[in-house]
C-alpha cells in the first residue's frame, strides 16, 4: 500500500490464551501501555480555525500533570490518514505517542487531520503546493481571511499558533514527525515555520513523486502501488466524513495475473474499477510529464530558510519513498549550509523503524532490535534534546547502516566522498574494469509487453516487500534479462552513496524502459541456514542491493519527451538511489538488465504514443539492444570508499 506510513492506534487487544508466548507478551505490553495512557493523559477534540476559516479536526493528549510548574513540549503529526481514535474516552491503544519510548517520556501529543480529509474542512489537495516565498515572517502570519492564501506551512503555522494559546501547560516548544504522506507534511513545515517549532523529523517522506518516490520513478508509473492506494485515498468526500469506503471491491490473489488482464492502462477507468471518479489517479496519468502539475509538488525548492532542527530518516530497503528521505536531506543541506540537518538510513522497509521489533527482514538477520536501537538512541533523544532540553544529542551528521556488513557507521558527511569507479557491461556476460575493444559489440533480447518480467519471484496479492533484497535467479534464467558479474573479489568493496548508470541501447521500437540492477553474488559454498523453514537457498544467491527504472522517452528530458529512432544507437543515463553495502571478499558483483518489471511499473508500449490512452495494439514487441563497443560502452559507475 503505497504512503501508508500512518501509526496504527487503536489494534484490537486479542485473548492471550489463544495466542503463542511472543504474541501474548506483546498484548501484555499493549495492555500495559493502554493503562499508562488513562491514567496519565487527558483526551481533547477540537476543531482548529486556519487563517481562511476552514477548522481542522484535531485531537489532543494533555499529560494529567501538565501545569505551568510541569510544562511539557507538543509534538504533533499532520496526516491524511486520520487522526483517531476518536470519542472522549477512546484512547489508543500503544500510546498517544508514535512510540512507545516518546510515550513513556511524556509530551503533548497532537493529531490533525489536514484540510479535506476525514473530519477536517476544505478541499484535499495532492501533495498541496507550496506557496512562493514571501518577504518576511510577519507579513505571512498578518493576513487573515476567507480569500488568504494558504498551504501546508500556513496550516501548520496557525495550528501551532493555536495550540500554544489554548493548551494549558505547554512550554512553548514545538516538534514534529511522520512517516510517509505524514512525513511530506513534516517537511512542508519547514518553509517560514514557527518560531516555536524547534524540531522536524521527515520520515520517509513523500518528496517528488515524478522523479523517484510513489506515483513514478523516473517517469515510469508504478502501477501495483497507486492502484491500489487510490482505491482506499481517492475517494470524493463532498463533506467530512469519519470513514471512507473503497471505491470498488477488490480481491486480487495474483497481482502479476491481474493487472495483465486488465490490458491497456487506460482500462483501469472501466466501470467496475476507478470509473473516472478518482481525481488523483486521473492526474497521475494525465500529467505523464514533468509539468507544471509536478513541480509545484516537489517540495524540495522551497526547503529554504531552515531554522528547527531536522532528523531525516529512511530505510535501504523502502519500497516507497527510499528518493525520499535521501532527497530532502540533500535539499536541506544544500540549501540551508547553517542548518543543523542529520540523516539516518536503516534496514528498513517504509516505516519499519516504528515497528516493536526489526531484527530480521526475509532472509537477512541483523544481530540486534535496529527499530528499538533507532528510537532509544536517535529520535527520543533528539526530541528530549530539542525539546526538553534533556540530555545530549551527539549524532553523527549520518548514521548509516551497511547492509552487506550488518554494522552501523557514521559519517560527518553523506554521501561521503568516494571514486566513482567504472563497471564496464562487457561481451560473455562479464562485468569488468576496461571497455573492450572489439570493434562491434552488443548483446540484444526481445522485450515483449505481453510475457513482461516480474519484479518479484512467486505470486503474491500485492506488493511483496522483500523484492528489494530479493534472489535476482528467477530472473537471470529469462532470454529478457542480460546478466553481467565480475570474477570473485579479491577484498571487501565497500560502495556508499548514489549509483549512476550509462547505458548505451538500440531498438526496434520507438520507445522502452531500462531496469538495472545492482546485485550481491554469494560464493557457492555458502551453507544453507538451519533452521531453514522456507528453504531459503544461500549458495550463489543473486542478493538485490539496488534497482530502477528509467523511461527511455525522458533521456533528454523530463518535461519534453522523445521517440527513439529505431536501429540508432543511443545514450541512457540516471542515477538508482544512494546505498551503503559491502560486498564481502569472494562475493561477485553483477549487474541485469531488462526493460519489463511488472506489474511494480506499468508496460510500456514500446511504440513512442500517450501510454495512459494506449490501446492494446499499441502494444508491440522490440527487440532491444546494449552496446559494449568503442564509443557506446555501457558502464555503471560505483561510489567506492576505502580504496
Amino acid at each position: 500500500m503505497s504512503r501508508s506510513g500512518f501509526l496504527l492506534f487503536g489494534l484490537t487487544l486479542l485473548a492471550t490464551s489463544t495466542l503463542p508466548v511472543a504474541a501474548q507478551t506483546t498484548a501484555a505490553t499493549r495492555a500495559q501501555d493502554s493503562l499508562f495512557v488513562r491514567q496519565n493523559y487527558r483526551k481533547l477534540e477540537r476543531l482548529i480555525a486556519m487563517r481562511d476559516g476552514t477548522r481542522l479536526a484535531t485531537i489532543i493528549y494533555v499529560p494529567q500533570d501538565a501545569a505551568k510548574a510541569t510544562p511539557y513540549p507538543i509534538l504533533m503529526e499532520r496526516t491524511p490518514y486520520s487522526a483517531g481514535p476518536r470519542g472522549a474516552d477512546n484512547y489508543p491503544t500503544r500510546g498517544p505517542g508514535p512510540s512507545r519510548e516518546l510515550s513513556q517520556e511524556k509530551y503533548i501529543f497532537v493529531y490533525q487531520d489536514v484540510r479535506g480529509r476525514f473530519l477536517s474542512e476544505g478541499q484535499f489537495e495532492e501533495m498541496t503546493p507550496a506557496l512562493p516565498p514571501v518577504a518576511t515572517d510577519k507579513a505571512r502570519r498578518a493576513a487573515k481571511g476567507k480569500s488568504q492564501p494558504h498551504d501546508e506551512s500556513t496550516d501548520t503555522y496557525d495550528t501551532i499558533e493555536w495550540l500554544l494559546k489554548n493548551v494549558p501547560g505547554n512550554n512553548g516548544k514545538v516538534g514534529i514527525l511522520g512517516i510517509s504522506y505524514p512525513g511530506f507534511y513534516a517537511s512542508a513545515s519547514l518553509p517560514t515555520a514557527h518560531p516555536a517549532l524547534k524540531a522536524v523529523s521527515p520520515q520517509a517522506p513523500v518528496t517528488d513523486e515524478f522523479i523517484g518516490d510513489d506515483a513514478r520513478h523516473n517517469g515510469a508509473f508504478f502501477l501495483l502501488d497507486n492502484f491500489d492506494f487510490t482505491n482506499f485515498f481517492d475517494v470524493p468526500r463532498p463533506q467530512p466524513v469519519a470513514k471512507y469506503e473503497e471505491l470498488f471491491p477488490l480481491k486480487v490473489t495474483d497481482a502479476y495475473q491481474f493487472h495483465l488482464n486488465l490490458g491497456p492502462i487506460k482500462n483501469a477507468n472501466a466501470p467496475q474499477y476507478f470509473n473516472n471518479r478518482a481525481r488523483i489517479w486521473n492526474e497521475y496519468l494525465t500529467h505523464d510529464t514533468y509539468d507544471a502539475y509536478w513541480q509545484a509538488r516537489n517540495i524540495r525548492p522551497h526547503l529554504t530558510g531552515v531554522k528547527p532542527a531536522v532528523l531525516v530518516v529512511g530505510g535501504w530497503f523502502d519500497a516507497e519513498d527510499l528518493f525520499g528521505a535521501l532527497h530532502t536531506y540533500q535539499a536541506i543541506e544544500k540549501q540551508n549550509p547553517n542548518a543543523t540537518n542529520r540523516l539516518v538510513m536503516g534496514p528498513w522497509t517504509h516505516g519499519a523503524w516504528s515497528r516493536p521489533d526489526w531484527s530480521t527482514f526475509g532472509p537477512l538477520s541483523f544481530g540486534e532490535n535496529t527499530a528499538q536501537h533507532y528510537r532509544q538512541t536517535l529520535e527520543t533523544p533528539f526530541f528530549n534534546y530539542y525539546l526538553k532540553g534533556r540530555g545530549t544529542f551527539g549524532a553523527a551528521e549520518a548514521t548509516m547502516f551497511d547492509t552487506g556488513l550488518n554494522q552501523w557507521k557514521d559519517y560527518a558527511a553523506w554521501p561521503p566522498k568516494a571514486a566513482a569507479t567504472a563497471f564496464y557491461l562487457a561481451g560473455a556476460g562479464q562485468l569488468a574494469a576496461a571497455p573492450l575493444v572489439t570493434p562491434t559489440s552488443a548483446d540484444e533480447y526481445v522485450s515483449d509487453p505481453a510475457h513482461p518480467v516480474p519484479y518479484t519471484n512467486g505470486v503474491f496479492a500485492g506488493r511483496n516487500n522483500e523484492y528489494m533484497i530479493e534472489d535476482q535467479r528467477f530472473a537471470a534464467q529469462r532470454p529478457d534479462v542480460l546478466t553481467y558479474q565480475t570474477e570473485p573479489l579479491s577484498q571487501d568493496l565497500t560502495i556508499a552513496g548514489p549509483i549512476a548508470a550509462d547505458l548505451w541501447v538500440s531498438t526496434t521500437g520507438t520507445d522502452a524502459d531500462f531496469v538495472v540492477k545492482v546485485i550481491d553474488v554469494l560464493p557457492d559454498d555458502i551453507p544453507t541456514p538451519l533452521p531453514n523453514p522456507n528453504n531459503v537457498q544461500l549458495a550463489g544467491a543473486q542478493r538485490l542491493v539496488r534497482a530502477d527504472v528509467f523511461r527511455g522517452r525522458f533521456r533528454n528530458s523530463f518535461e519534453k519527451p522523445e521517440a527513439f529512432q529505431p536501429n540508432v544507437p543511443t545514450e541512457v543515463k540516471y542515477e538508482l538511489n544512494d546505498v551503503l553495502h559491502t560486498f564481502k571478499k569472494g562475493h561477485r558483483l553483477m549487474v541485469q538488465v531488462q526493460s519489463t518489471w511488472f506489474p511494480l511499473v506499468d508496460r510500456n508500449p514500446q511504440k513512442f504514443v500517450n501510454i495512459s490512452t494506449a490501446e492494446a495494439a499499441d502494444f508491440q514487441k522490440a527487440t532491444i539492444r546494449l552496446y559494449h563497443e568503442p564509443g557506446h560502452a555501457s558502464v555503471v559507475r560505483l561510489p567506492v570508499v576505502g580504496k
